[in-house]
Parts: C-alpha cells; sequence; structure tokens
C-alpha cells in the first residue's frame, strides 16, 4: 500500500497537464462507480491525474494504481480496495481496468460492500460496462474521452480559450462566430497541421515520435483490444489488419461485403463481425441511413475513425474529399448524431442535410448545407468545414 502512495504522489508531483480536457467540467462526479472509455493516447491518464490535482483532496483519502502492475495478478482489486477502505481511504482510481480479469464482478463488490468508498476507472472502448453487463449496467455511469477537437488544439497552439458550440447554434450563427475567431486567429493555418497529427494529445509534447506512437496504439488497440477483449484467435489479427487497411485506401466507401470476404479471406458474416469490432474500438466509423445500426445489417459507408488515423495507415492517401469527410464525422459525431442519407454525404441530427467539399461547394438544394473546405467565413447555408471542429 505504500508503495502505491509514494507512487501516487511522484505522478501528482512530477507530471504536468498537456491540456485541460471540458470533460472534466461535464462529468458528475458525485456518483460512485464512474467509468471512462477511451482509445489508447487520447489521454485517459493525463485526465484522470488533472482531475485529482484539480480535487486537491487529502492524499491519504485518494489513491490512483494502474493496473498494469504484476501486484495484481495476486491480489483481487476488491481486497486492495476494502485494506485501502479500512486505513480511511475515501476515492480509489483504477487505471487500465481491462487488464484485470473479472473487473465487473470485483467492482460491483466493492460498490455494495463499501459504500462510502467512490471508484473511477478508465477502460479500452471496446469494454461493455453497461451494455448487456448485469453487474454494472444500474450502478456504474459511463464517460467517453475523444481526441482532442480542432477548437481544443487551436487553444492550445495559439494560447486562445475559444469556447465550444451546439449543433444548432452553429448553423444559426455560424457567420458571426467564425468571424469572431478568424478576428484573432487563422483556422485555416493550422487546419491541415491537425488534420495529420493533431487529434491525439501526445502530439503535442512528442511530436518527433506521433507518428510512431500512433502506429503502435492502432496495432495495440487491434493486438489487444479487438482480438484479446473480444476473444478472437491471434491467428486472425492480420486479416483484420488488412480489413482496416482496406478502410483507409479506399474509404469511404459503401461496403460491398462479398469483395471484402474475398480480399480479406474471411466470410461474410465475419466482415460483418470484424467492422463492428473495429468501430467499437474507435477505429471506424460505421455510418446507417435509417440509423439503424443492427448488427446483422450492413452499414451504408464505411469511414476511419479519424484523420489522424487515416494519414497513419495510408500517409500516400492524398484525397481531399476523403480526409474532408472524415473530419466532418468524426468532429460532428462525437455530440451529435451523424447517418447516411441518399443525395447528401451526411444527415446530422435527424434534420440537417449536408455535402462536404471544397471551396466551390454549394448547397445541393433549399433544404441543404454545405460543409466547405478553405474558406474562412460562410454564408447563408455554407458554412466554413473547420468550424464543425468547434463543437466539442
Amino acid at each position: 500500500m505504500e508503495f502505491f502512495k509514494e507512487a501516487h504522489q511522484n505522478l501528482i508531483n512530477n507530471t504536468k497537464s498537456v491540456i485541460r480536457r471540458d470533460l472534466l467540467d461535464e462529468i458528475d462526479w458525485s456518483h460512485r462507480l464512474i467509468g471512462i472509455k477511451g482509445f489508447r493516447g487520447v489521454g485517459k491518464t493525463s485526465f484522470l491525474l488533472d482531475y485529482l490535482r484539480e480535487l486537491k483532496a487529502d492524499p491519504k483519502d485518494t489513491l490512483y494504481i494502474n493496473l498494469n502492475s504484476f501486484y495484481f495478478t495476486g491480489r483481487k482489486i476488491s481486497g486492495f480496495a476494502d485494506e485501502f477502505y479500512k486505513r480511511g481511504g475515501k476515492l480509489l482510481v483504477l487505471d487500465q481496468i481491462h487488464k484485470y480479469p473479472f473487473w465487473d464482478v470485483e467492482l460491483r463488490e466493492c460498490y455494495d460492500k463499501l459504500p462510502d468508498l467512490k471508484i473511477i476507472f478508465t477502460s479500452s472502448p471496446v469494454l461493455r460496462i453497461t451494455d448487456e453487463n448485469i453487474f454494472l449496467k444500474d450502478v456504474a455511469k459511463v464517460y467517453h474521452l475523444p481526441g482532442l477537437s480542432f477548437r481544443e488544439f487551436i487553444n492550445h497552439q495559439t494560447k486562445q480559450n475559444f469556447r465550444k458550440y451546439q449543433f444548432d447554434e452553429l448553423i444559426r450563427d455560424h457567420v458571426s462566430i467564425a468571424k469572431a475567431i478568424t478576428n484573432c486567429v487563422k483556422p485555416l493555418a493550422y487546419f491541415d497541421e491537425y488534420l495529420q497529427h493533431g487529434y491525439y494529445p501526445y502530439y503535442l509534447d512528442r511530436r518527433s515520435y506521433f507518428s510512431d506512437d500512433l502506429l503502435k496504439h492502432i496495432n495495440l488497440a487491434l493486438e489487444i483490444d479487438v482480438t484479446y477483449l473480444n476473444q478472437i484467435e491471434l491467428k486472425y489479427l492480420s486479416r483484420l489488419r488488412k480489413l482496416l487497411y482496406l478502410v483507409s485506401t479506399e474509404g469511404p466507401f459503401t461496403p460491398n461485403v462479398s469483395k471484402l470476404s474475398t480480399e480479406v479471406n474471411i466470410s461474410r458474416a465475419t466482415v460483418m463481425n470484424y467492422l463492428r469490432y473495429l468501430k467499437n474500438a474507435r477505429l471506424i466509423n460505421l455510418l446507417y441511413t435509417n440509423g439503424d445500426e443492427d448488427h446483422m445489417k450492413k452499414p451504408t459507408k464505411v469511414y476511419v475513425q479519424n484523420t489522424n488515423i487515416l494519414h497513419t495507415i495510408s500517409p500516400g492517401n492524398k484525397d481531399n474529399a476523403t480526409y474532408r469527410q472524415t473530419f466532418f464525422c468524426n468532429q460532428v459525431s462525437t455530440r451529435n448524431s451523424v447517418k447516411s442519407v441518399e443525395g447528401y454525404d451526411f444527415k446530422v441530427n435527424e434534420k440537417y442535410l449536408f455535402s462536404v467539399g471544397g471551396k466551390y461547394n454549394e448547397p445541393i438544394d433549399d433544404e441543404g448545407y454545405s460543409a466547405a473546405d478553405r474558406i474562412e467565413i460562410g454564408e447563408g447555408r455554407k458554412i466554413p468545414l473547420w468550424l464543425f471542429g468547434f463543437l466539442y
């Protein structure tokens, strides 16, 4: 116990925040059991440490544990939590809960037997914490930590403090919002850098190693988050990698399941399962025309989850249309519903129809809107593409 307390204090004292995330202000921290899910490298550990620093709790009351520790190969979380609780502990922070077997059973035991102990934990995005989980579905409150928005990236790079906007607000007031922002900074000067490197916070202090780091995280997500947690035999890893590569080089596309089945050398049903696994791991996005994400139904469109993954897996893919649509889907879908729709590129929140394109992209008709790249300020139903990075 003393070893972990010393490690906790060293982390608090000797690490610093790269960027403060708005999710810190959005979580209801009064819940007794809180889960933070997110892809590798989005900053879950930094997020927890930022919370602990801002909390300024008595060190005797609070303890951060990384479950990578081999100590927990021979010690149950519930037993450790009980000892911590009896020593006066009030807040236990468990990083990477997915590394621990029977994590859900153990967390429920802590919840039931230690009523005055609060537990915050992080996990892989693949983990089913509340969906179909009989132990935690009624007691855990789960939040997702995404990568940096374009707004957060610009705020860090320019030392500004631009706020986020609701989607309806942005649509209604996009001209005045864009003017206020462009009076202070030139968003397009940062846009290409963001598309290639700006989504994951570690770029801000490890620029030289960013591509290698992201490639490592993608492969770990495939090897552990997708393969291990879904109980897929490791011999099929190469097929998952190939499927993700095809999405990166050919997407966004309407999947031809028979063609993919032949190219990846797996059955049609397995193609559908693998696409779903990659989506749950936050490696790709699947869009449906009617929003009906039935596991048995083929998605209408497949996108790489964000442009940084796209650039890292397929650096030779220079198609501007792919980057534009991937950016729009990624930024908008974080807080809004996004569907595929015939005649347009996207349907947002069941009512806004969008085409996404270059500076000369115009609304298709009087019902639609356009998201246009390479413009600072729009007019009417034509909105700058970069501005959709200010939604979170």
